[in-house]
């Protein structure tokens, strides 16, 4: 086995055992905390102001993930452009499909709520990324299929983007383990406060 190979397999590994630990600890946080909703909302919008028509990627809450709703409807109401993201393939960028209040979502491959087919799909400006765990550095753990580190790199080819991971305080670790493909943030959202990354 040659070191290469040894350290992408330590770091997997190391990676497989953090996410078993921070599913729970965020399952945790969700359960004891009320409100976080509301107040992520009530921090985003006193911390960043984006322009109207702006393309701000959301994700609609599965399992323990923070809700992204009231949110999501603010930016609609400051007239962004709200998209979700949507799971081609393996191993392939995210697509991105308009959504707007009221609209009826659809289940996809996974069980996921989705905008239909017919919604435009459009590339975003800003994105609001889910994870399960994450560092002072701007590192995210996410869910292990690479989906917003292969998407963030091919829209960081083509164009600047501003990416905002959402978590609540207590998801924070000591350092999320990397590899040089991982795509760092650019901030950091949780119920209690905005953290901007050193560029």
């Amino acid at each position: 086995m040659t070191p290469e190979k040894h350290y992408d397999t330590r770091k997997v590994a190391e990676k497989a055992s953090l996410r078993k630990r921070a599913a729970l600890r965020r399952g945790e946080l969700h359960s004891a905390t009320s409100g976080a909703a509301t107040e992520l909302a009530r921090l985003f919008f006193g911390t960043w102001s984006p322009a109207p028509g702006t393309v701000v990627s959301a994700f609609w809450p599965i399992r323990s993930e923070l809700d992204l709703r009231p949110l999501s409807h603010g930016l609609h109401e400051r007239d962004c452009v709200v998209v979700l993201p949507i799971v081609v393939a393996r191993r392939t960028a995210l697509r991105f499909r308009a959504w707007t209040p009221g609209l009826a979502l659809e289940k996809d491959g996974f069980g996921v709520l989705v905008p239909p087919r017919h919604a435009p799909e459009l590339e975003p400006d800003w994105l609001l990324v889910p994870l399960l765990a994450f560092d002072a550095d701007g590192y995210r753990l996410g869910y292990g299929g690479g989906f917003y580190d292969i998407s963030l790199t091919a829209l960081r080819s083509r164009k600047t983007v501003f990416t905002i991971g959402v978590a609540y305080d207590g998801q924070q670790v000591g350092r999320v383990p990397r590899n040089p493909g991982d795509a760092r943030l650019d901030a950091i959202l949780t119920e209690k406060r905005a953290l901007m990354m050193e560029p």
